[in-house]
Formats: structure tokens, C-alpha cells, sequence
């Protein structure tokens, strides 16, 4: 869903080796998967194609979400066992969602040099292009991406807001307006479910959100079996939310160490949440593995938003989550984009560098 967690790395925290040619051009050329995308390890040996089960995600209606106990029940059952859910009647009219994924393609459509006038910056991951490449051994994923900050509107950097197609722009400001009333509703609820205060999440959070949006891009690859669109991981946001490709799966969840395929809804929305509510929530809401398949015939394209308290705010969690039967279990962090990205990309949980035990 997702990949780096969309959290900007501060100046000299991660140093940037090299430039990628874009895995779009890579694609249309139809030549030798380069060796960098070849994933290294691969279970048994078999490739990471292998079929896997589907699973069904628990729908939640937002609507419902604010006035039923049973809905509310609903929500804390699905981000116990499986950490992520779908959101439907959440309000979002379905054209705007249709036209914000036809404008994702329409950009991945335009001219190479055409896109490169939102190429992101050295070190920074904001603007067009893709994995930034931290070690010389680092394992690529297969896809291209287009990364904005979108709130707070003040830090918006608009050189690398696509001007083409034209309603690019508008049609982000209206999601994005959209998805800051979804947050404030969902965080409230998530603090409910825990038996919390209302505003315990979002005070934890942060009133003032960080929203950083991806617009993802995995070509065809020629060898589905031995390249990832994006390697397994969990995110580093608080929480992400999803706009899924309607007419290409890719996206894969381990639950109980196996994966699974998701079944989605068209124009609902995958929520799943991140490693820094799990350290909020003190465990208890854990943020899930996932990773995205290639496909050999179909391009596959969605829209992830990653929700994040602002760079330099501390997280820690929550005291009234922590008692003698629950131990607090992870550091307070203030900067744990320097931590995800340097673990990321070497496969590694980067949770794991913040747990106390």
C-alpha cells in the first residue's frame, strides 16, 4: 500500500547513491529485468508468484461508525487481528475518485521529459520518480512514483505539483480536504475502540496532520516471479489510506505468516495503520506486512495517503495504555523517518529498533 512510508528524509540523514531509470521506460523497452530488481531471497527457492489464498477485509461504514456500538466493535476487531480494514459511505462522491485515479494515468501517460519537470530532488522524496537508492547491494521495487506533501497546505512544495493533466491539482485538494474529515473521524473512533478519551489518538497524532500522497505506478514485468512492486514491509506512518487500482490486484497481506490476496470494494477506501500508531497504541493495534505483486501483462496504478504526526513531534504511547499487566513496550521516538527509511531499505522491520523489549 505502500512502500517508504511517504515520511520526508531530513538533510543528511540518508544519502542517496545513484539515480534509477525509470521502471517505465524499463518496461517498454522489453529488455532483461536488471539484476538490482531481483528479489534475493525467495521462498524455496520458487519465485514470489506463488498463489495465494484471498481474504476478505472487514467493511466499515463510516456513517455507522459514529452512532453504532456494533460498528465500533467491528472496527476494534479488525485492526486487532488484521490491522487494516476498507471504508465505504465515507462521503467521497465515486466520479472524484474515478477522475483522481484517470488523472494518475493520464501523468504516468505524458512524455518522459514532460514528467522529469517533477522530478524529486537529491535525498528528497517528494516529485516524480522512484526508489532512492541507499546502498549499493539495495534490492529495487518495481514501481514509479510521484510523491506530494498535501497538508498542511503552507508546505506544500508546488514546483512538483503536476500542471498536466489540468485538474490535477483541484482534483488533490478536494481528496485531500476529504480525507483530513475521514482522519479526524477515524482517529476518534480508533481512541474509542481502546477505551479512550475521544481526542487521546488525535491529541497523540497531532491536530495538524502530515498527509504525504502517492501516486504509484507498477508496470508490467516480464518476470512476476522474481520482482516485487514493492518489497514486504509495514508502514511508517500513523495511519494510510488507500485509493486501490479497481481492475488489477497486486496487493498481498501475511496474516499468520502466510499471504493473502485482499478482495476490494470499487470506491472504497483500504485503511490499514502504521508503525507509529502501534507505538501510540502500545501494541495493541499492530501496523501489518504487506507487499505488492508485478503483473506480466497489466499495469497496475493506485493512490496511497500517509497520515503522520508532524517531523520532530514526539510519539510514545498513550499512559493510559500502559499498566503492570501492560508494560510500555516501545521508546518515545521523534524522528523515526531517519529509522524507517535506513531499515526499509535493507528488508528489515524498522519497528523493531524502537521496541524496549
Amino acid at each position: 500500500m505502500s512502500g517508504d512510508s511517504g515520511l520526508s528524509p531530513s538533510t543528511g540523514a540518508c544519502v542517496e547513491l545513484r539515480r534509477n531509470r525509470a521502471v517505465q521506460e524499463l518496461a517498454e523497452d522489453g529488455g532483461e529485468v536488471p539484476e538490482s530488481y531481483i528479489c534475493k531471497e525467495t521462498p524455496n527457492g520458487d519465485g514470489v508468484a506463488a498463489p495465494v489464498p484471498s481474504m476478505d477485509v472487514p467493511i466499515i461504514d463510516l456513517k455507522r461508525l459514529l452512532t453504532s456500538s456494533e460498528e465500533l466493535q467491528k472496527l476494534q476487531s479488525a485492526l486487532i487481528s488484521l490491522g487494516c480494514f476498507q471504508i465505504i459511505n465515507h462521503d467521497i462522491q465515486f466520479g472524484l475518485l474515478d477522475e483522481l485515479h484517470e488523472n494518475s494515468r493520464k501523468f504516468y501517460k505524458l512524455p518522459t521529459e514532460e514528467k522529469q519537470k517533477y522530478a524529486r530532488g537529491q535525498n528528497d522524496i517528494e516529485g516524480y520518480g522512484n526508489d532512492m537508492v541507499l546502498y549499493e547491494n539495495q534490492t529495487l521495487d518495481w514501481t514509479d512514483r510521484l510523491t506530494l506533501l498535501i497538508h498542511p497546505e503552507d508546505n506544500r512544495k508546488l514546483h512538483v505539483w503536476p500542471q498536466n493533466p489540468k485538474s490535477f491539482r483541484e482534483v488533490l485538494e478536494k481528496y485531500a480536504s476529504s480525507l483530513i474529515m475521514i482522519l479526524d473521524i477515524l482517529l476518534k473512533s480508533m481512541a474509542k475502540a481502546l477505551g479512550l478519551m475521544e481526542n487521546s489518538l488525535l491529541n497523540a497524532h497531532g491536530k495538524t496532520p502530515t498527509l504525504y500522497a502517492r501516486f504509484n505506478l507498477y508496470p508490467p514485468c516480464s518476470k512476476p516471479d522474481l520482482v516485487q512492486g514493492l518489497k514486504p514491509h509495514a508502514d511508517g506512518s500513523a495511519i494510510t489510506i488507500l485509493l486501490p487500482d479497481k481492475d488489477v490486484e497486486g496487493l498481498q497481506f501475511l496474516k499468520d505468516e502466510k499471504w493473502v490476496g485482499i478482495q476490494t470494494i470499487p470506491h472504497a477506501l483500504l485503511v490499514n495503520i502504521g508503525d507509529q500508531m502501534e507505538i501510540m497504541t502500545n501494541g495493541i493495534f499492530k501496523s501489518p506486512i504487506h507487499r505488492v505483486m508485478t503483473n506480466s501483462e497489466k499495469e497496475r496504478i493506485s493512490v496511497t495517503v500517509f497520515s503522520t504526526p508532524r517531523f520532530g513531534d514526539e510519539v510514545g504511547p498513550v499512559e493510559e495504555l500502559i499498566n503492570d499487566t501492560r508494560p510500555r513496550l516501545y521508546k518515545t521516538v521523534n524522528d523515526y523517518a531517519h529509522t524507517y527509511f535506513k531499515y526499509y531499505q535493507q528488508g528489515k522491520r524498522p519497528i523493531e529498533a524502537v521496541k524496549l523489549y
